[in-house]
């Protein structure tokens, strides 16, 4: 077995004597690459942010941003990272001799202050610099093409690909400037090159510290074989939620096996009557292969998490963890979405709405494993995704309401209604499905299923909402997607 090794700033660097359970934060702090920093150890605040190279959508290879602080080391063995530190030009000494471009403008336009989180700023810059469907120009002064917003600049950056970078100055006016301002790379750009190439494969780790293990499997079933094995093992792909136990509540495990590089967990596949989605695709990956091809996804993922998130995040571990708030489940019922999971002792295919049995409980059996999700073709034409959280992204939603509605002839023919938030578990409003299945889409019957929405599940008092709100929240939402679709079709 290779040793366990990662590339950081195109250098090989040996990943022992590390623990098992470090993070890439702590292993690129450990040696000396302290413009990673540590805030907030639990992927809200990026300013730990790195680069690592994962294979592209539109190339072989996408430079990708992700939370150092929630990645495990060994998840990135033989993987290629790049820091803060590493997008200067050097020298064959090692001493810079040019800024990267999106650091000469983060600095010209006053877009560090502290300084303290800055380097996140800079790798999470970088990778929406890089990305190749980024339609850049270098004039500054342009204004946004027809159809963008202010959160989208002339050069084609993104906005939200800051979204999961806090800056502790609130200095963020100097620094959309200079994300706008960034214009393309140029043709002797060595990272920019580097998307020409596919990434390194997944390394097959096996990796022993102080009685605990990491373990990485080259495929499906040689990883459904060791989870029946050790069904007390972890799984992880993006970590998000694995990491936080980690840092904030000190967990370990005695083995964390890894499949987010799993062939047969990465497929995107569309026949005519599903859609197949991997289990460990990330959102970002999702959401740019789909490119708005299934609305209600298109609706979710700029709300679910920060890009930040979204670039490790997985559906498998969304729908993994079984909590009750999680975004994608109450879109995944409306859309009748059921997983394929694959044991030792072959694959079944269970409804997503019959999937979970209790808080953070599901039929999922030990040793099983979430190989896909499957969505049934054709999708409903109108749907909507409204999550109601204290911010307007990158928060933990207090209810999220998931509709998808076949209305012809002015008459509901079909409803999915998928809620999170007010119960155990993700539930299907089956009540509020009847009431409006086969009634007219009017603003009096409409007003009617709001009423049995608002007592579907059983919300309760927490920090982030009342009872009383979570259930005035339910009967809204139905009455918003009303007016959006009155309006629709009054436009």
């Amino acid at each position: 077995m290779v040793a366990a090794r990662i590339t950081v700033n195109g250098k090989e660097t040996p990943i022992a004597p590390a623990a098992a359970h470090t993070t890439v934060l702590d292993f690129l702090r450990d040696r000396g690459l302290t413009g990673t920093k540590e805030g907030c150890a639990e992927g809200e605040c990026g300013a730990c942010s790195v680069l690592v190279a994962r294979p592209g959508v539109n190339k072989p290879t996408d430079w990708v941003a992700v939370n150092a602080c929630l990645v495990p080391a060994l998840a990135l063995d033989g993987q290629e990272v790049i820091t803060s530190e590493g997008l200067a030009t050097v020298d064959e000494s090692g001493a810079a001799t040019a800024l990267h471009p999106v650091q000469e403008e983060m600095a010209v336009r006053g877009g560090s202050q502290c300084g303290y989180c800055t380097p996140g700023f800079i790798c999470s810059m970088a990778s929406e610099y890089y990305r190749p469907d980024r339609c850049a120009h270098t004039d500054p002064a342009a204004e946004p093409a027809a159809g963008t917003d202010s959160e989208h600049g002339p050069n084609g950056f993104d906005l939200h690909a800051l979204s999961g970078n806090l800056c502790r100055c609130t200095g963020y006016r100097p620094i959309r400037d200079a994300a706008f301002a960034v214009g393309s790379p140029a043709e002797d750009d060595a990272l920019a090159q580097r998307r020409e190439q596919s990434p390194p494969e997944a390394a097959a780790t096996e990796y022993t510290r102080d009685d605990s293990e990491f373990l990485r499997p080259g495929t499906l079933a040689e990883t459904v074989r060791l989870l029946s094995e050790r069904p007390d093992a972890v799984v992880v792909a993006g970590s998000t939620d694995w990491g936080v136990e980690v840092n904030i509540r000190s967990r370990r495990a005695g083995c964390v096996v890894a499949v987010d590089r799993l062939p047969e967990l990465r497929e995107l596949r569309a026949e005519s009557d599903h859609l197949v989605i991997g289990a460990a695709q990330t959102l970002t990956e999702i959401e740019r292969r789909l490119d708005g091809s299934v609305p209600l996804l298109a609706e979710l993922f700029p709300q679910f998490a920060s890009r930040l998130i979204r670039n490790s995040a997985t559906l498998g571990g969304n729908l993994g963890t079984g909590s009750p708030i999680g975004d994608s489940p109450p879109v995944l019922l409306a859309l009748e979405a059921s997983l394929l999971l694959a044991g030792a002792d072959g694959e079944r295919e269970v409804p997503l709405a019959e999937y979970f049995t209790g808080y953070r409980q599901s039929v999922r059996r030990p040793g099983e494993l979430i190989r896909a999700v499957r969505v049934p073709l054709p999708l409903s034409p109108v749907t909507a995704f409204h999550k109601i959280a204290k911010r307007r992204f990158d928060d933990i939603s207090s209810v999220a309401v998931a509709f998808a509605l076949d209305i012809e002839d002015g008459i509901v023919r079909k409803a999915r209604i998928g809620l999170g938030g007010v119960a155990a578990t993700p539930i299907r409003a089956l009540a509020t499905e009847a009431a409006l299945e086969g009634e007219p889409w009017t603003a009096e019957a409409v007003e009617a299923a709001a009423r049995i929405l608002r007592a579907e599940g059983t919300p309760m008092d927490d920090h982030r909402a009342s009872a009383l709100y979570r259930s005035a929240m339910l009967g809204q939402s139905l009455n918003k997607l009303y007016a959006q679709t009155t309006e629709a079709v009054s436009s």
